[in-house]
């Protein structure tokens, strides 16, 4: 029998070609995002390793950076003592610390991983740092002069002797470059950025003059990193210092980097899961009309003593072998994704580590595992049918035709439907409980009823493609009999329309929700804020010059500016955020505003601003609802840096409103425990003439600082459509992809079953242009089919979890992008009619006289 199944795939590989590439495209992003992420972490520890090369020992204090009053433990007399120590060949001091530039066009160099790293530039006996090479220019050497490493100076487009802004906590300040060096720090190379000063002006930034961040030791001859660690330790004053081996620093920093990274491997493995589900339909598909075809074969065999297990495990083994077969295959595709996706994910401040490829067991043995893992199961229930062909069935002239219809698959659809559409109904609900659990659930009822639909697809294709026929009935006979060739085996129908129902309701679902999520941010933005440009630290922990408000309110084109203070609170059990404000600079959210000073919209359910000051407060609706508390009443809150708990009044109660966060008070209470006292967080400004530029300017042009108009409040609040959207668009390929190749296989079999058929049309004067038409209609009628199935399981799906974003995003509502999922529908038809192109041809070339003549 294994023979059998050999001689099978050999004499059906056209067949099988199109399952084969299906899966392969599967296993393909499997075995690539493997190999990808064991090539990243052989760089990351690579330049890990090579970055410690000469250190073996790394010290640093245990509290915090030495002050004025609090005399440090890192400090020239210590790196003396420890150069004394025996086995120490050199110690290095080292500065480290933060600094953002500003690039060549004035705007923040901001990066989305990595780190923003300053650090000094300490030169040994010889003049150079053997950390950062000088590949161009010079040292730093002074307090105006800088350096930066290679891929810095890139990304800002600076050239030695320019000019650049920069801060590190505070003030914006100016320095001239001098210089360009390279570095293999990870956190570097994987998207960071690199600022070094001269040592003393490092201390005074990062330290204080005289102290250090960390003391790197070097090993002498014959002195393990181990046995100098133990050393070091016994010179250390007793509990101020912490020692750490060249080993132990190279991990951590590589498992930092790796953390930064990994989040690249998730959009390929959702392609893969996705290629590989929607792939199983089209395997269940192709066995099962296989299966059909060679149902004389089968009875045969059994009749000459094949037994029903024989059966079964020869197409099982014919699965198998196509499993095999699509893993090399998708594991040398794998190799080639592997090789592109750095260059892919590189770039708008993202550096993707690059090295050569690490092919381990691990890709190898998944890419078997997928390949195999997907075709066998999926050609199980074939199998199983194909062992109940009777031997009897050998002397039939033709085929049988297709089996009767399932009545348990009606019973089992429906309860799935039911159980799915309950559960997000239910869901739907509590849509203002929008926690992990709830999503994972609303994502579980997703994936049932879209299961609920396939199980019930056979069933639904009667219905709905008579209600389409009414359309290709246009198209005369070739119309007509394209609907009868679909209605003829709904089964096979509904297996091809499968992929096409999985990729539309994944496509319009995220279309959907993510439209809606949009406009909800652009009316919580349009309705919260009254302001018309807003600057911001992005954190509480930093500030703004009180007097950048002055300076700002001066500048041009400027109506009004006004201050925030922004801070944490812990507020029933929880920490939340907290706004200080000036009541005078808030307005009904009815009311237009028509004062310089007004820039914050607040919609109150009760109270009023106006009554904030020293130990009163106003909260949102939802902590209202949460901690039961009304205005009138009074809440225990922990504010900002203040260590115990200070009894408030609420004064008031407005709805959810993201520019004010979870609860408002008086600036200067609010000011008084903040994490920087007596600074702002930001500065909210009204002018319709003021520009982005001249806000920049006012503030000192301080990278730290974010200047931000509506609609980029909007787009960095919705940060995560983008991410969205990239994987709206990559499903909507891998599902055109797959259900392209299913139907081209689909009708390339239903070809050759109806040979004899298309002979007769042709023998009574259909001509060849009526062929491939009606080849073409019944593409579009399947595609249709499932694209209307896809669609309602789409939105219906957007409608439960997009009420749950709405606990999350207030003001959430569904809209439905009509223009999205129009276009959506006309490439899911293209996609069909473009698929039948070579059956349809196959089919007209067919000659009568041989077609009729064909048993």
């Amino acid at each position: 029998m294994l023979t059998t199944a050999l001689r099978n795939v050999l004499a059906h590989k056209a067949r099988l070609l199109m399952t084969v590439l299906a899966v392969c495209l599967g296993v393909a992003f499997v075995s690539g995002t493997l190999v990808f992420a064991d090539s990243t972490a052989a760089v990351q520890r690579a330049a890990a390793s090579r970055t410690f090369a000469d250190v073996a020992v790394s010290v640093t204090a245990k509290e915090p950076v030495a002050t004025p009053d609090q005399p440090g433990v890192l400090t020239d007399a210590l790196a003396r003592r420890l150069a004394d120590v025996p086995g120490v060949a050199a110690v290095r001091p080292s500065v480290d610390g933060s600094a953002t530039l500003n690039a060549a066009d004035g705007r923040p160099l901001r990066v989305k991983r990595g780190t923003n790293l300053a650090a000094a530039y300490v030169p040994g006996r010889d003049g150079k740092d053997v950390r950062y090479p000088v590949v161009e220019g010079r040292a730093p050497a002074g307090a105006d002069e800088i350096a930066v490493d290679r891929g810095t100076a890139a990304a800002g487009r600076y050239r030695v002797g320019d000019t650049i802004t920069l801060a590190t906590d505070g003030p914006a300040l100016t320095a001239r470059l001098v210089g360009t060096v390279t570095t293999g720090d990870t956190r570097i190379t994987a998207g960071g950025t690199l600022t070094l000063f001269d040592r003393a002006t490092a201390q005074r930034l990062f330290a204080t003059p005289g102290n250090y961040t960390s003391l790197e030791v070097s090993a002498g001859p014959g002195t393990g990193q181990y046995e100098l660690a133990e050393r070091i330790a016994a010179t250390l004053p007793p509990g101020t210092a912490e020692v750490t081996t060249r080993q132990a620093q190279a991990a951590q920093q590589a498992l930092y980097v790796g953390t930064l990274t990994r989040g690249y491997q998730k959009l390929p493995m959702v392609f893969a899961g996705v290629s590989l589900f929607i792939g199983s339909f089209l395997v269940v598909n192709t066995f099962t009309m296989l299966v059909a075809r060679r149902a004389r074969e089968i009875a045969l065999l059994r009749a000459v003593g094949a037994t029903r297990r024989q059966v079964v495990r020869s197409l099982l083994a014919e699965a198998a072998l196509v499993g095999v077969v699509a893993s090399m295959a998708g594991f040398v595709l794998g190799l080639g994704i592997a090789a592109v996706l750095p260059g892919l994910l590189s770039g708008d401040g993202n550096q993707v580590p690059k090295g050569p490829l690490v092919i381990g067991p691990r890709p190898v043995a998944a890419a078997l595992f997928v390949g195999i893992g997907v075709t066998v199961p999926a050609a199980w229930l074939p199998s199983r049918r194909a062992a109940r062909i009777a031997p009897i069935e050998a002397l039939r002239a033709a085929a049988a035709p297709p089996g009767g219809r399932s009545r348990l698959r009606p019973i089992a659809g429906v309860g799935l439907l039911v159980l799915g559409a309950g559960l997000l109904t239910a869901l739907a609900r509590s849509a203002e409980d929008a926690s992990e659990e709830n999503l994972r659930n609303a994502m579980l009822g997703c994936g049932v009823l879209v299961v609920a639909l396939i199980v019930l697809a056979p069933t639904l294709a009667v219905p709905v493609i008579r209600l389409t026929g009414r359309l290709t009935r246009r198209f005369g006979v070739a119309g007509l009999l394209a609907r009868q060739n679909a209605l003829r085996d709904p089964r096979r129908t509904a297996a091809t329309a499968a992929t096409l129902l999985i990729s539309t309701a994944l496509v319009s679902g995220l279309a959907t929700i993510g439209h809606s999520t949009g406009q909800a941010l652009d009316r919580q933005t349009a309705d919260g804020l009254a302001a018309d440009y807003v600057i911001s630290t992005g954190d509480t922990m930093t500030g703004i010059d009180p007097a950048a408000v002055q300076r700002v309110a001066g500048a041009p084109g400027v109506r009004g500016a006004s201050a925030v203070a922004d801070s944490t609170a812990v507020i029933g059990g929880k920490v939340r955020e907290i706004s200080g404000i000036d009541p005078a600079d808030v307005e009904p959210a009815d009311v237009e505003p028509d004062g310089v000073g007004q820039v914050l919209k607040l919609d109150f359910v009760s109270g009023s601003a106006q009554d904030l000051g020293p130990g009163r407060i106003a909260v949102s609706s939802s902590v209202a609802r949460e901690t039961g508390v009304s205005t009138g009443g009074q809440v225990n809150a922990r504010l900002g840096r203040s260590e115990e708990f200070t009894r408030y009044t609420v004064v008031g109660v407005y709805q959810d409103n993201p520019t004010a966060h979870d609860a408002v008070g008086a600036r200067a209470d609010v000011q008084k425990h903040s994490f920087k006292p007596g600074s702002v967080q930001r500065i909210l400004v009204r002018g319709d003439s003021a520009s982005g530029e001249g806000l920049r300017a006012a503030v000192g042009n301080n990278p730290l600082l974010k200047v931000q108009n509506r609609a980029e409040l909007v787009r960095e609040a919705a940060g995560t459509m983008g991410d969205l959207l990239t994987l709206m668009y990559g499903l909507l390929g891998i599902g055109v992809v797959i259900s392209a190749l299913g139907i081209v296989n689909t009708l390339a079999m239903s070809v050759t079953e109806r040979t004899r058929e298309i002979g007769v049309l042709r023998a009574i004067g259909m001509d060849r242009g009526s062929i491939r038409r009606m080849i073409r209609l019944e593409a579009v009628t399947v595609a249709a089919f499932g694209t209307l199935l896809g669609l309602a399981g789409g939105l219906f799906g957007a409608w439960a979890v997009g009420a749950l974003a709405g606990g999350a995003v207030k003001q959430y509502t569904l809209a439905v992008p009509w223009g999205t999922l129009a276009l959506l529908c006309l490439a899911s038809l293209t996609i069909g009619a473009l698929a039948a192109t070579l059956p349809a041809r196959r089919a007209a070339t067919l000659s009568p006289l041989e077609a009729v003549a064909e048993a």
